[in-house]
């Protein structure tokens, strides 16, 4: 062994084993951010599971043209869902929108064209007229305790079929 340089760590091999470290370690930080920011989004757990129950539809008074339904939806899963749209062909002709009722200032209220409606993982939203709504082109012939049957179509969950029941104003569905 007379002749040969003990191995000593040069800067260029340093350099080298650093780079060739730096590839897995930044791989790995990366898929933890991108796993941090779909779980903070509500996409971990377990898929959303959507109920819906206590459907009801506001008699149209009158020449009224539009009226009002509501739901109560439960998100029984351990993700977030959304009502996108909800659809019948039991209405009268027009297109069903969503929307929520605002207050303003000065106590004036508005009523709000909105695009979904957000269902939190393991809770529930009860739609009222000073809540959210889908509100309803009016057909004639609707009498009270009748139904009518509604899709709603939502982000993670598909359709829920359910009927509403026909109610006056005010009145209690059950």
């Amino acid at each position: 062994m007379t002749g040969q340089r003990p191995w000593r760590p040069t800067r260029r091999r340093l350099a080298d084993a650093l780079l060739t470290t730096f590839a897995p370690v930044a791989a790995c930080g990366v898929a933890l951010g991108g796993l941090s920011v779909w779980t903070a989004y509500g996409n971990a757990g377990s898929p959303a599971h959507i109920g819906v129950a206590d459907g009801t539809l506001f008699l149209p008074m009158g020449d009224t043209p539009v009226t009002a339904a509501f739901f109560r939806i439960t998100n029984s899963g351990g993700s977030a869902d959304r009502l996108l749209k909800v659809t019948t062909a039991e209405a009268g002709e027009g297109t069903l929108t969503l929307s929520r009722h605002v207050m303003g200032a000065g106590n004036s209220a508005s009523d709000r064209t909105v695009a979904s409606v957000p269902i939190p993982a393991g809770d529930s939203l009860t739609m009222s007229p000073g809540t959210f709504d889908v509100i309803v082109p009016a057909k004639k012939g609707w009498q009270t305790g009748g139904l009518v049957w509604f899709t709603l179509h939502f982000e993670q969950s598909g359709t829920v079929e359910y009927p509403a029941v026909i109610v006056r104003p005010g009145q209690d569905s059950t």
